[in-house]
C-alpha cells in the first residue's frame, strides 16, 4: 500500500524524469563520442536539468488537477445552458487570451520586427518595430481565436475533421503563392508557436468535455482537432497580414 501510493504521488516526477531521459543519453552521446569534448557547466547543466524535472512534473500534476477539469466542466456546463452564442463567445475569447501573451509568440514577432526593420521593410525605429510586433502578436491571437471557434463549429455540426485539415492546407498552399517572401517563413513559424502549454490542455479539454456532452459525438474521434485549427489559421492570417502591410 505504502509503495502504490509512494508511486502514485511521485507519478508526474517519474514519468518527466522517463521523458528526459532520452534527451540527456542524446546530448551526452554527441558530446562525449561525436564531438569528443566534455560538457561545458556541468554544474549549471544539472541544475537546470533538476529544476526542469520538478517543473515538468509540478506543470503536468497541474493540468490533470486543474486545468483539464476546468475545461471540460465549463464545456459541460455550456452545453446544458444551450446557450451557443456565449460558448463561441468563450471559444475565441480562450483561443485569443492564451495566445496574446504566449512568450513564444512575443519573442518570435520582436526578432521578425528587428529583421524586418533591418531589411528596411518597416520604419527601423523602436515604435515601428514595437508596431510591426504588436500588429503581428494580434494577428496570430485573433486567428487562434476564430480557429477555435471554428473547431467547436464543427464539433456542434459534426463535420468530419479531416474534410477541414484539407481544405485548410489547399488556403495555406494558396495562400503561399500570393503572399509576400518576406512574411512566409514568418507565418509558417507563427503556426507552431500558438501550440503553448496553456493553449493545448484548455482547448483539448473544451473540445473533450463538449464531445462528451453532445448526444451522438464521440469524445475520441470529435473532441480531439481544436488544435489543428490553431496552427492552421495563424499561418493564413499572418501571410494576409503581409500582404496588407507590405503590398
Amino acid at each position: 500500500m505504502i509503495s502504490r501510493r509512494f508511486l502514485e504521488n511521485f507519478r508526474p516526477l517519474l514519468e518527466s524524469m522517463r521523458d528526459l531521459t532520452p534527451i540527456v543519453l542524446v546530448i551526452l552521446f554527441f558530446q562525449e563520442l561525436v564531438l569528443q569534448r566534455p560538457v561545458p557547466n556541468m554544474e549549471q547543466m544539472l541544475l537546470g536539468l533538476i529544476l526542469v524535472l520538478v517543473g515538468l512534473a509540478l506543470f503536468i500534476r497541474g493540468l490533470e488537477i486543474g486545468l483539464f477539469p476546468i475545461g471540460e466542466a465549463m464545456a459541460h456546463s455550456f452545453v446544458r445552458k444551450g446557450s451557443a452564442g456565449w460558448l463561441l463567445l468563450f471559444a475565441f475569447l480562450l483561443g485569443f487570451s492564451t495566445t496574446v501573451a504566449e512568450p513564444a509568440l512575443i519573442a518570435i514577432a520582436g526578432k521578425a520586427a528587428q529583421i524586418a526593420a533591418d531589411a528596411g521593410i518597416i520604419e527601423n525605429s523602436e515604435a515601428g518595430m514595437a508596431s510591426y510586433a504588436l500588429g503581428l502578436r494580434l494577428t496570430v491571437a485573433v486567428s487562434v481565436g476564430i480557429a477555435i471557434l471554428l473547431g467547436v463549429v464543427r464539433i456542434l455540426v459534426n463535420w468530419p475533421l479531416h474534410y477541414c485539415i484539407i481544405v485548410g492546407y489547399c488556403l495555406v498552399v494558396g495562400m503561399t503563392a500570393l503572399a509576400p517572401h518576406e512574411i512566409i517563413g514568418i507565418a509558417y513559424d507563427s503556426g507552431g508557436v500558438t501550440t503553448s502549454t496553456i493553449t493545448v490542455p484548455m482547448v483539448t479539454a473544451l473540445g473533450v468535455g463538449l464531445a462528451s456532452s453532445i448526444r451522438g459525438r464521440n469524445p475520441i474521434i470529435d473532441g480531439f482537432g481544436l488544435i489543428a485549427f490553431a496552427s492552421l489559421l495563424p499561418m493564413i492570417f499572418v501571410m494576409l497580414y503581409g500582404i496588407w502591410l507590405l503590398s
